[in-house]
């Protein structure tokens, strides 16, 4: 907190107050230990949802609490609906006024722990800067005549006429979207193409006359009327699909016929003409005689050949027992 005082002669305008005096008071607590990035949004009036982050000295056991009041509260409001998501917090509390309300308070924000070795942090947050209007519902489209009428639900919480809308719609032959600023919950698209379809979604946002909010509502879902299909046709695929094709067909054919033909080879073999068939028989008969005939010359020449090699061992010794006796004698 921070003090400031001067003084100022009371009865004497022409003299100048003297200057300022300025003195703080530090909170309790470590320095880096505080809430950082704190962010709230009211929600279509009704509740707020308010985020922030751990500072980066407090420990991971840190059990940050979140307070709120505003004039017309006789004490201040705990918030209890927590959650915690990848390292950021996150506090809803119900927040509404009446309806006919035309001025709203200031929301004070405290965010501090149980422990004194957590810094508190404390914000005032002008809540018509933080208004985020429901997503419009219950989107409908008719055809009246050459035209195409867009309707959707009004929000029961803002007051009349302050919320202004837009309407997004493209046709799905262009490539483009256009826009549309109304401040009513419906109107009409004149003059489109019969034969095409039209996609639309819509939006909201706070007008400046009732909120200083700049904060759009999320889009709503998509509606589409007509019967042409959105889907674009891309050139590089077909011409892709016109080469594959072919390419498939031709090889599945080719390996259809090596099947075939396979499968026809084993059903059905071929039969040999029967001059072949004989011709081979006369042949194979031919290569036994002649096979015969080369082994019996062959077996005659083995026997001459040991016949030679016994009889010369015979000779030689019949010629060794002849030295014998002759030494003997």
């Amino acid at each position: 907190m921070r003090f400031k005082v001067r003084s100022e002669c009371k009865h004497d305008n022409t003299s100048e107050p003297s200057r300022w005096v300025e003195t703080s008071l530090l909170p309790k607590g470590i320095p880096g230990t505080a809430a950082v990035d704190l962010s709230c949004v009211w929600h279509n009036l009704e509740y707020m949802v308010c985020t922030w982050r751990p500072g980066k000295n407090a420990s991971s056991d840190t059990n940050y609490t979140l307070f709120y009041w505003f004039d017309g509260l006789k004490n201040r409001k705990k918030c209890s609906n927590y959650s915690m998501h990848q390292g950021t917090f996150e506090c809803i509390f119900n927040l509404s006024f009446p309806k006919v309300t035309n001025t709203y308070p200031a929301i004070s924000i405290l965010i501090r722990d149980d422990s004194e070795e957590i810094r508190p942090v404390c914000a005032s947050k002008n809540p018509t800067t933080l208004v985020k209007p429901a997503t419009p519902r219950r989107v409908t489209l008719s055809k009246v005549n050459d035209a195409i009428r867009v309707e959707w639900s009004e929000s029961d919480t803002f007051p009349e006429n302050c919320l202004l809308y837009e309407v997004e719609y493209h046709n799905c032959d262009l490539d483009t979207a256009q826009i549309i600023k109304v401040d009513r919950n419906h109107t009409s698209i004149p003059s489109v193409d019969p034969n095409s379809k039209y996609v639309f979604k819509v939006r909201a946002k706070p007008k400046s006359e009732c909120y200083s909010s700049k904060l759009y509502s999320d889009w709503s879902e998509e509606k589409s009327i007509g019967e042409n299909p959105c889907e674009k046709t891309d050139s590089t695929f077909y011409f892709v699909l016109i080469i594959t094709i072919p390419l498939i067909v031709a090889v599945s054919t080719i390996i259809l016929l090596v099947y075939l033909k396979r499968l026809k080879i084993l059903i059905l073999p071929p039969i040999p003409h029967p001059r072949e068939i004989l011709k081979r028989m006369f042949g194979e008969q031919n290569e036994d005689s002649q096979s015969c005939a080369k082994d019996d010359s062959v077996n005659a020449y083995d026997r001459l050949i040991k016949e030679e090699e016994i009889h010369s061992l015979i000779v030689t010794e019949t010629s060794e027992c002849a030295n014998s006796e002759k030494e003997n004698r």
